[in-house]
């Protein structure tokens, strides 16, 4: 892989864009209805920490069931769709060629939204497993491994049929979530379900997956967009672009060590903990190099670059806060609160989710030749969805503070402790709501503007996006 430099190329709509919009926007599609779901469940959710009765005859909904429904939906369902979608998008148009394969894309699409809704029936239904990130029935996660395998055809296509001989930051994250995902899929499902490993090992295993998920699945898929996305709306190259692939390969090699830090006081060797620690002292090397590279949005006014700016300036509060957390003094105030669930919200909302929102913005409109149909939506979308992100983490991570103190305090009940949270219970509750509105509106926006494309664009050709993209100087 060579450190090419970035440029910004012309804004017009091309044959890859055109020949690849069906099965990019069913991608992106079958995304926002399963960001939808997963904020219906995550209201829910919500509601029951604060009343537990809520749904309580509900045995399909129950706390444990619905926190895995949403976790699910949100990961598989959204992240996981977008982000191919945009991965697909980028390797295409970097080869200088239309995508190949793309009938496999659509199959693989088609059984991916089939393994994750059979899926979310087994979870419903109880038939689920006890590992973060893989609460998915054991059956259904072969299926899931094909059908990603199926969609990444037309990425890999493009990756090995490439007509430049450099590569950018952009494909290297592209294809290192291509291809790592479903080796880390099949490895975890061997260790944790075909061939379990016993005792304190599952735990070991079970980290190690999340982890993997986070730092060699999601963040790779977002940041591919953002390395994209960046150079193209500020009309300039990266500002240090040179140390891009140390960046890289930091995250690539370094991510998946940072597990044992949801293991510390466990019932592990310490050395696994300590190893977080100097794996997270490194990782703070990857979350430089981003924010030196990506610093440029900061600067730009459009509409991607609002998302871009929150994503990388939460993507890169995450790696400091998580590196933080690795220290014993620190998880014993963050451990078992809810300071580890506004750090991950932090990290999937925050991070992934925005940078995933900011691709999003820019691609759909090479993909149906026009404008957002809405401005006025993706405008409401925005603030509803960023003041949204920001009471969210604010409220959990003060709930959480509140929980710490109190666990601390032998004098303070159980009942109590809820007691003393619940306003910051209801905020949260408030924030997910705001969430949930905020990705109604891109939802009726993406298919307003989809639906105007086809209606107007019968018979006539595309035309080029109106201040999509700036030129490099």
């Amino acid at each position: 892989m060579t450190n090419a430099p970035t440029h910004a190329a012309s804004a017009e709509v091309t044959a890859i864009d055109s020949q690849a919009r069906g099965p990019l926007l069913l991608l992106l599609g079958s995304s926002l209805v399963w960001l939808v779901i997963s904020g219906i469940l995550a209201l829910i959710t919500s509601i029951q920490l604060h009343s537990p009765a809520y749904f309580a005859d509900c045995s399909w909904l129950t706390y444990g069931r619905a926190s895995a429904l949403r976790e699910t939906a949100f990961i598989y369902g959204w992240s996981a769709n977008a982000g191919l979608g945009i991965a697909l998008w980028i390797l295409g148009r970097l080869s200088g060629s239309p995508l190949r394969g793309l009938n496999w894309t659509v199959v693989g699409t088609l059984f991916w939204n089939l393994g994750i809704s059979l899926g979310l029936v087994g979870i419903a239904t109880g038939d689920m497993t006890s590992f973060s990130l893989l609460q998915l029935p054991g059956y259904v996660q072969p299926l899931l491994a094909f059908a990603f395998a199926t969609i990444s055809i037309s990425g890999v296509l493009a990756w090995s049929g490439r007509r430049t001989d450099g590569a950018y930051a952009s494909q290297w994250y592209a294809v290192a979530a291509l291809f790592i995902f479903p080796w880390l899929l099949v490895a975890g499902q061997a260790v944790l379900l075909w061939i379990p490993v016993r005792g304190a090992l599952q735990a070991v295993a079970a980290g190690w997956y999340a982890q993997g998920v986070w730092s060699l699945w999601l963040a790779p898929l977002a940041l591919a967009g953002a390395y994209y996305v960046t150079p193209k709306i500020t009309g300039r190259a990266l500002a240090a672009y040179e140390s891009a692939p140390l960046g890289f390969w930091t995250l690539i090699v370094v991510g998946s060590w940072t597990g044992g830090r949801h293991l510390i006081g466990g019932p592990v060797p310490v050395w696994l903990s300590t190893v977080a620690v100097v794996a997270y002292g490194l990782l703070l090397f990857h979350y430089l190099v981003v924010a030196i590279n990506l610093r440029a949005a900061f600067s730009a006014s459009s509409l991607s670059a609002s998302f871009l700016r929150w994503g990388v300036f939460s993507y890169v509060l995450v790696g400091i806060l998580e590196f933080l957390c690795t220290f014993r003094g620190i998880s014993v105030v963050a451990q078992f609160t809810l300071i580890d669930l506004a750090i991950e919200q932090l990290g999937l909302y925050g991070g992934v989710t925005m940078l995933l929102f900011a691709s999003l913005y820019y691609m759909v409109p090479f993909l149906v030749g026009r404008d957002w149909a809405v401005p006025a939506l993706a405008t409401g979308h925005r603030i509803l969805v960023t003041v949204g992100v920001v009471a969210l983490v604010g409220a959990l991570a003060y709930a959480g503070w509140e929980q710490s103190s109190d666990l601390s305090s032998p004098s303070v009940a159980f009942g109590g402790i809820l007691a003393h949270i619940r306003p910051s219970l209801l905020a949260i509750a408030a924030a997910q709501l705001l969430l949930l509105i905020a990705n109604l509106l891109l939802l009726v926006n993406f298919a307003t503007t989809v639906f105007a494309s086809y209606c107007s664009a019968c018979g006539a050709d595309l035309g080029q996006p109106s201040k999509m993209e700036a030129h490099a100087s």
